[in-house]
């Protein structure tokens, strides 16, 4: 079909694992070889004798994945690591080939999979802007067209003319989005590119990301960041286990991936302490998101406070610890930090011990939607992060028609991150219209 630009077939990758990859040989090797030949197959022949088997084994990253994208069309691939994303990128970006099935590509592809991707660490940030244009197969008076406005998105002005192996990760980055982005490949191809910028430069990649869709190109965006896969497409992949578990629009898919166990829900739980998230002073143990009544909840009434609670167990005495929740939005945006400041612990060293701090939201402050709570454990002076887990529980705010909220009985979008229903008071100042000519029933005469 004209409209198509990706359709995979059927598709499998397999890997070998266990086995040490040959090395290349020398001729003096390979003299060597032949004089110990006969020694290894002795060797062998006694190893089998006694059970031995061979190390190697197989894995099927990917198996019987089969999907289409259109034309213009903006669509997330998520799952828990191990899950097959990275993989099937890069039989898309055509670095692998599949072991079964195929994937027909219409159009010019650019692949971001990881920081720099396709730049040359001796040139220069002008010469790899160049570089990638011409390997998309661009002309030179193309990529000056575009030189400019790659440029400015990148903010690295300053250091265009110098090699980029002497940039730092943020700058790379940036440049490696402006130039995939920028230089008009008819299908981008992006692997949780925003994890390494700044929360500034992830809205600027998410806006970028949806012009290019409106423009008529396709893009494919693997990511572990929820609320971006929600705000930026429509319609998301969920695999796991080199399989597709789901296929269809993104709320309904990310819904089903939070609450399967496979991604964040509203419990998490770490009852393994040496693999908990933490340090040698404090370890997190679970966090909660409960309802009113104290029960584990993944949706919350608009109206009704909600708990969200951490357990950790502190393993050194004498550090003076500060829990926090930070929530974001489905549009990635961070709504609001909280940190427990209650004078008994704010100021004082903990002992060993197992410990419970619980964040109370009030009713009718969140808006709805997808609320994502990153978990974390610090100390302010000086400043250092003990544990961070971010999307480490995640619930649903719901909103109704009912009353007793601030939609009251509006039926259409309300956007914000929060929705406060806040104490209104109205005055008469002055009427235009005398209170008597106003009629209920007639209107104004």
């Amino acid at each position: 079909m004209v409209d198509l630009a990706i359709r995979a077939e059927g598709l499998g990758k397999q890997f070998r694992i266990g086995e040490k990859q040959e090395k290349y040989k020398t001729f003096r090797d390979a003299i060597l070889e032949t004089a110990h030949k006969p020694f290894k197959k002795l060797a062998s022949a006694l190893g089998k004798s006694k059970g031995e088997h061979s190390r190697g084994s197989s894995i099927w990253a990917l198996k019987d994945v089969s999907f289409e994208v259109k034309q213009g069309e903006i669509v997330g691939v998520i799952g828990r690591n191990g899950a097959g994303k990275s993989t099937l990128l890069k039989i898309l970006s055509r670095i692998t080939d599949p072991t079964k099935g195929f994937a027909e590509i219409h159009g010019r592809v650019a692949s971001l999979l990881e920081v720099g991707t396709g730049f040359h660490p001796e040139l220069t940030g002008r010469e790899n802007i160049f570089l990638n244009g011409a390997i998309l197969g661009m002309r030179r008076f193309e990529i000056n067209k575009k030189f400019d406005e790659i440029v400015d998105f990148a903010e690295v002005e300053k250091f265009i003319d110098t090699p980029v192996k002497f940039y730092s990760s943020g700058m790379y980055l940036r440049l490696a989005f402006a130039v995939a982005a920028h230089l008009e490949p008819e299908i981008l191809i992006m692997d949780e590119v925003l994890a390494v910028g700044d929360a500034k430069f992830q809205r600027k990649c998410l806006d970028k990301m949806q012009d290019v869709g409106k423009g008529g190109r396709s893009v494919i965006f693997v990511s572990h960041n929820m609320p971006a896969i929600t705000r930026l497409c429509e319609r998301t992949i969920l695999l796991d286990a080199g399989t597709v578990l789901n296929d269809g629009p993104s709320h309904n898919v990310v819904a089903s991936y939070l609450n399967s166990g496979l991604g964040t829900t509203a419990v998490r739980e770490w009852p393994d302490l040496t693999t908990a998230p933490g340090n040698e002073i404090v370890r997190l143990r679970a966090v909660r998101v409960r309802s009113q009544d104290g029960q584990i909840s993944e949706a919350v009434d608009i109206r009704k406070p909600v708990n969200i609670e951490m357990e950790y167990e502190v393993l050194t005495d004498g550090h003076v610890l500060v829990p926090n929740f930070h929530f974001y939005n489905e549009e990635g945006a961070c709504v609001f930090v909280s940190a427990d400041l209650e004078p008994r612990w704010r100021r004082f060293p903990r002992s060993a011990g197992y410990y419970k701090s619980t964040a109370r939201i009030p009713g009718n402050l969140l808006s709805e939607g997808t609320l994502l709570v990153e978990a974390a454990i610090s100390t302010m002076n000086p400043v250092t992060v003990h544990c961070d887990e971010r999307e480490a529980v995640a619930f649903q705010v719901i909103d109704t028609t009912d009353g007793g909220s601030a939609r009251d009985d509006y039926g259409g979008h309300i956007p914000g991150a929060v929705r406060p229903m806040l104490d209104w008071r109205t005055d008469v100042i002055n009427l235009a219209i005398p209170l008597e000519e106003v009629t209920t029933a007639e209107g104004v005469k």
